[in-house]
């Protein structure tokens, strides 16, 4: 697979140009045609001395992913994209509107190892990390064929194929590269990155002092419901070191985390699963999202009753522990959380 400029960072390049006997100083208009133009034809950037465009075309060139499908919902409000990747793998990214906000879910990995047994990508079994570059691209890409009607999005969230803590240094510095003020310039704190309990991970994100938002999967708050939902999570990391983990971030940093709850029928939902997790929560920094389950092919279970969800509220409020119950946003085109899914097979 070729190296893309998408995946380098400023001073990355710079450092590339250097070395190829350029000044530093060229790498910034460079940068800034792919990450905040958009634009991969090098040899339109103004002023830049002979051969330095054709060096970078061939050695570093703008890799994008290719739009297979764009499928919009009929609530008017999501959009989702099958993006071909260049080794024909394809992954979905999902743009998202709200008032006062718009949003992309941006995938991680090809796939994903974690084997939730309610996620259609954990249905998938894992083919391959995402690169930086796919990374980055995925949020590029859309946010140039997202219209004009769409304003730019500030706001992204690392929740959709694969775990992000699975590919970390790949996910931080992608995030890096977003950030950057002379490209699409996003605030760290205006990305969510979601994990189904990676404990090392959230260990790491605390000792780098990493400024992006933390969502943590719970869906019980029990080892063994953990176990029959999230198998091979719960194995690897149990609850007890999972929080122990959490407790360390939420110190370091002193930020809280927001702890994501599907509501399943019967299975996770009743006032003594919220009684349980109240008290599992009781000395963390946290905010609740329950998401109602979104119907995957290979799951039999069902969405909460709105009633059943509101009383699920009213136990976690006796313990002072805020909670949403999360807007379901394209669940028509199967969008929604739990649902992305995309072929294991590559085209090539």
């Amino acid at each position: 697979m070729s190296e893309s400029l998408l995946g380098l960072s400023r001073a990355a390049l710079a450092d590339r140009l250097e070395a190829w006997g350029y000044k530093a100083v060229h790498a910034k208009p460079v940068w800034q045609h792919a990450h905040r133009d958009g634009r991969s034809d090098m040899d339109a950037i103004p002023g830049l001395p002979a051969g330095l465009a054709a060096r970078v075309q061939a050695d570093i060139p703008v890799v994008w992913p290719t739009i297979a499908r764009e499928t919009r919902s009929s609530d008017g409000f999501t959009r989702k994209f099958l993006l071909t990747l260049a080794d024909g793998r394809q992954v979905e990214t999902v743009l998202m509107r709200y008032d006062g906000r718009v949003t992309t879910c941006v995938s991680t990995q090809a796939g994903c190892a974690m084997g939730c047994v309610f996620c259609a990508t954990g249905q998938m079994g894992f083919a391959r990390h995402l690169t930086t570059a796919e990374i980055v691209g995925q949020v590029l890409t859309v946010s140039k064929f997202r219209g004009a009607e769409v304003p730019k999005f500030r706001n992204i969230v690392l929740m959709g194929m694969g775990e992000p803590l699975h590919n970390y240094d790949a996910v931080m510095a992608a995030a890096e590269i977003l950030a950057d003020t002379a490209g699409f310039g996003l605030s760290p704190r205006r990305i969510t990155l979601s994990t189904v309990g990676v404990a090392p991970g959230i260990r790491r994100l605390a000792a780098e002092r990493r400024a992006i938002s933390l969502a943590v999967s719970l869906h019980s708050a029990t080892q063994e419901g953990r176990l029959a939902l999230l198998p091979p999570a719960a194995r690897a990391w149990p609850l007890d070191e999972l929080m122990d983990a959490c407790r360390e971030y939420s110190a370091v940093l002193d930020r809280h985390i927001f702890f994501e709850w599907t509501l399943i029928a019967g299975e996770n939902d009743q006032p003594a699963d919220a009684d349980a997790l109240g008290r599992l929560l009781s000395t963390q920094r946290a905010h609740v999202n329950l998401i109602p389950l979104n119907p995957t092919d290979g799951y039999t279970g069902a969405p909460t009753a709105p009633k059943t969800a509101r009383a699920f509220q009213d136990v976690l409020a006796t313990y002072g522990i805020p909670s949403t119950v999360r807007q379901r946003r394209g669940i028509d085109i199967a969008s929604g959380c739990g649902q992305l899914a995309a072929p294991l097979v590559t085209t090539r």
